[in-house]
């Protein structure tokens, strides 16, 4: 069940107005949306139930069997039982197959015949985001920042929440359990920002990005060595708009529809090709996978505690693992592994935070982060390294000028672009008009915009990016 779909539209109706009626009953309200959501995730596969139902059983469980004991071995083993229990769910499903097949490549390297099993089950949706979700809780409870929860409605909602289930954002079990304890006043809901949210969502992603991917991104990637130079720059270029309007018009869509429902959700994207260094890039994209990995790895991994080469083995451990977190695939390693480099360069040549952004000049700065982001990306999208490798020696070749792109995709390109420069004061100015605007107003704009993109959208809109993560 896709967000801009009619099955969703009419889901959400639903699911809006019996929530509200149930605002009262607190607890029969949380178990409603728990079953909602369940409904929302069986959609894909409802086989796979189970995986949503035993992670959030087995980790409230062990969360209150953890917060029975006091410091020590006992107590830090349960921990690492959870630990190791989320991950091994997460690694069966995920990376078991990646693992073997590359064991199996080393071994016929070496001349060793070797018939190996594989997992033919597919890769369950949300996988990783059960996980994260998972993990912020028990480590929450560890660490004594969070009281375990004696309610498992809590923890079922926490998990399963469909808003953020499938592609986040990644909400911290302290941040969203403090929600479910008490019912929200409808006064509360800030019913402009969620609309405007969703509206533009909707936009980036039924129209920039679908029309970016469909009608010129994915043919270039496809068969790079078919295309002329411009067009795999323009194609690098196509692919950041399409990926930042289709992973943000999620979140977007996520965060409006929880608020709408009466649930906060935190920022996950602040205009990132606006950064002027790799660290400012990650304080801008996907932050709540970026603070999330920075609090739960980098951190514990001991951070700038142990002096300038552990940082910068912490750094690379972090951004390996989080390129491997996006996908079984050495061009994902590869993506976060060239984060990784640029994130310790930046630190020897002392170009992070707000002095070391004064070493450049800001054109310069941003003219480098902006381009080693795309060529990053060149990795992410490409399905195989040896395609990457064709694209990066036919970009760089600079033999054919000629240029495929349509005016229309030209057109969704100036759109995507401008989602970069857009200032918040003009979002909050239009929020304050539409809360002072009438009740037909407020109903006519969404219908109106709605029905707009509706009509200009292409034939079959493309499932969102994130959803094989």
């Amino acid at each position: 069940m896709l967000f801009p779909t009619i099955e969703f539209a009419a889901f959400f109706a639903v699911v809006f107005a019996v929530t509200w009626l149930l605002n009262n009953r607190n607890d029969p309200k949380k178990w409603f949306l728990v079953a909602a959501s369940y409904l929302f995730y069986s959609a894909w596969n409802p086989n796979y139930l189970f995986i949503l139902f035993g992670s959030s059983l087995g980790n409230y469980l062990l969360a209150l069997w953890m917060g029975s004991l006091p410091n020590g071995r006992r107590r830090k083993l349960i921990m690492w039982l959870g630990v190791t229990g989320n991950f091994a769910l997460l690694g069966v499903f995920k990376y078991f197959n990646f693992f073997i097949a590359n064991f199996a490549n080393l071994l016929a390297s070496l001349g060793v015949k070797a018939n190996l099993p594989f997992l033919e089950v597919a890769l369950p949706v949300a996988i990783s985001f059960i996980t994260f979700h998972a993990l912020s809780y028990l480590i929450d409870v560890y660490r004594r920042e969070l009281a375990p929860s004696k309610s498992l409605v809590d923890i079922l909602l926490y998990i399963s929440f469909f808003p953020h289930l499938v592609a986040g954002p990644i909400v911290r079990a302290k941040d969203f359990l403090s929600q479910t304890v008490r019912r929200p006043e409808p006064e509360s809901i800030r019913v402009a920002f969620a609309v405007f949210l969703i509206l533009g969502g909707l936009f980036k992603k039924v129209i920039v990005a679908s029309y970016l991917s469909t009608n010129y991104v994915d043919d270039i990637f496809q068969n790079p060595t078919a295309y002329s130079s411009a067009d795999l720059w323009l194609a690098m270029y196509g692919y950041a708009l399409q990926i930042y309007c289709d992973f943000s018009a999620y979140t977007d869509i996520a965060i409006g529809a929880a608020n709408l429902l009466g649930y906060r959700f935190p920022q996950n994207f602040n205009q990132p090709y606006r950064a002027l260094s790799i660290q400012d890039f990650w304080r801008r994209w996907h932050i709540t996978l970026s603070t999330w990995l920075r609090d739960y790895l980098y951190k514990p991994l001991g951070g700038s505690h142990y002096g300038i080469a552990w940082t910068y083995f912490a750094l690379m451990v972090t951004m390996l693992l989080g390129g491997l977190w996006h996908g079984a695939s050495w061009n994902f390693v590869i993506w976060g592994a060239m984060h990784g480099v640029a994130l310790v360069i930046e630190r020897m040549l002392g170009l992070t935070g707000n002095e070391g952004t004064r070493r450049l000049p800001p054109v310069i700065a941003w003219l480098i982060t902006f381009h080693f982001v795309c060529f990053a990306w060149i990795f992410f999208r490409s399905q195989t390294f040896e395609s990457a490798l064709d694209y990066f020696r036919v970009m760089l070749s600079f033999q054919s000028f000629a240029i495929t792109m349509s005016p229309l995709v030209a057109l969704t390109f100036a759109f995507g672009a401008l989602t970069q420069m857009i200032p918040d004061r003009m979002q909050e100015r239009a929020e304050a008009w539409y809360d002072r605007a009438s009740i037909a107003l407020k109903i006519a704009i969404p219908v109106a915009v709605i029905w707009l993109i509706a009509v200009a959208s292409p034939d079959g809109v493309p499932p969102f990016i994130y959803f094989q993560f």
